[in-house]
């Protein structure tokens, strides 16, 4: 449960805290400390003599723990907290994001507010430029809206661009939205998008391991990264240059042993150039569509928390109607059969089965079957 909920657990979050602010001890050494002693408290309260048996834990570490301001400066944050309705979890705690505790680097303490839900849950996260073009903006939009009878949660940085296009489009298809932030949840970065924060928490809401004190400094920024790479099953990279830190958060993902996706370009399209390299350097799969994603992360459209019911009067485009009439007389198809005889591409023939299915017209079979229902 949340710590500050809890008169018996404030003090926990107290030494947590504190723990967090001792000068040399980050998030790997803090839980080090942790599974050795047994909690926080049981860290400060530890004899010279145990905390030196420790891998790792010098003298000079040991003296930074028994300076009295961590304790201070953990108590103004503690304070902060309760004001402020603040949730917390510890990375120990059932409702810490399960794909980001099995990280080595997981933050020890997660700072977050709104309506968060991550149970049970599809969870992709959408990076990018700030810069994004009409062409990334439309892939976007297309693709959450695609996924929207999925329900997945949609996870990305709160800044411009591409960032804040995902987040837009998940609100306006009612998906959940989180914004992992690079600052403390006391201030809106940038301050222009202090408009979206309240529609964001009512469906979702933002997420921080950084303290009331901190400001959006350049190299937050990456620790944040690590955070959208993690808690996901996928990174989504919409739009890039050459150089950037959506392709700093894909190679996380890649490190976490998550897929990575890149949206392909022009070779002559700067924003296009940091998703070729993901693609030709295989850090990245090729997303073309909302189908390709489905495909790949093996997503059973018949378990999505929105059911999909045929409709009695399914308006379909030529091409559907061409693969409907191919295979209302066939019992069942392989993909590249029905892509062959009609003459589709398989690329595209797997967004427009995918649109088919989502509309309850056919369903998949295992082996890439597929039939009308």
């Amino acid at each position: 449960m949340y710590y500050y909920l809890y008169a018996m657990l404030q003090q926990e979050l107290l030494f947590a805290l504190a723990l967090l602010k001792v000068e040399g001890i980050g998030d790997v050494t803090a839980k080090k400390l942790i599974s050795h002693l047994g909690s926080p408290e049981d860290v400060f309260n530890a004899k010279t003599v145990d905390l030196a048996k420790i891998d790792g834990i010098g003298t000079t570490l040991i003296k930074n723990l028994q300076n009295p301001q961590v304790l201070k400066a953990a108590e103004a944050e503690l304070n902060f907290i309760q004001k402020e309705n603040i949730q917390v979890l510890f990375y120990q705690d059932a409702l810490y994001p399960e794909r980001l505790k099995q990280c080595y680097d997981a933050p020890v303490l997660l700072f977050t507010s709104g309506n968060i839900n991550l149970e049970n849950r599809k969870i992709i996260s959408i990076v990018g430029t700030r810069q994004i073009t009409s062409y990334g903006i439309d892939f976007c939009k297309k693709l959450i809206s695609d996924l929207a009878p999925l329900n997945p949660i949609i996870v990305s940085g709160f800044a411009y661009g591409v960032d804040i296009v995902a987040h837009q489009t998940a609100m306006d298809n009612n998906l959940q939205t989180i914004g992992v932030l690079a600052h403390g949840l006391n201030q809106v970065y940038p301050k222009t998008h202090k408009k979206y924060i309240s529609k964001v928490e009512q469906n979702g809401g933002f997420m921080t391991e950084f303290w009331s004190t901190s400001n959006p400094d350049r190299e937050n920024f990456v620790k944040r990264n690590r955070i959208v790479a993690a808690i996901s099953e996928a990174t989504i990279v919409i739009e890039s240059a050459e150089q950037g830190g959506s392709l700093l958060t894909a190679n996380l993902a890649n490190e976490y042993n998550r897929d990575v996706f890149a949206v392909p370009g022009r070779v002559t399209d700067k924003y296009s150039q940091g998703c070729n390299l993901l693609i030709k350097t295989n850090k990245a799969q090729v997303l073309t569509s909302a189908a390709d994603l489905v495909y790949h992360l093996n997503w059973d459209i018949k378990k999505s928390e929105k059911v999909i019911q045929k409709q009695l009067f399914v308006t379909l485009s030529d091409e559907e109607q061409i693969i409907y009439d191919y295979l209302k007389n066939k019992s069942k198809e392989h993909l590249d059969i029905v892509s062959l005889e009609t003459n589709i591409p398989v690329f595209k023939l797997s967004s427009l089965l995918l649109n088919m299915e989502l509309k309850g017209i056919i369903r998949p079979l295992p082996g890439k079957y597929f039939e009308i229902i």
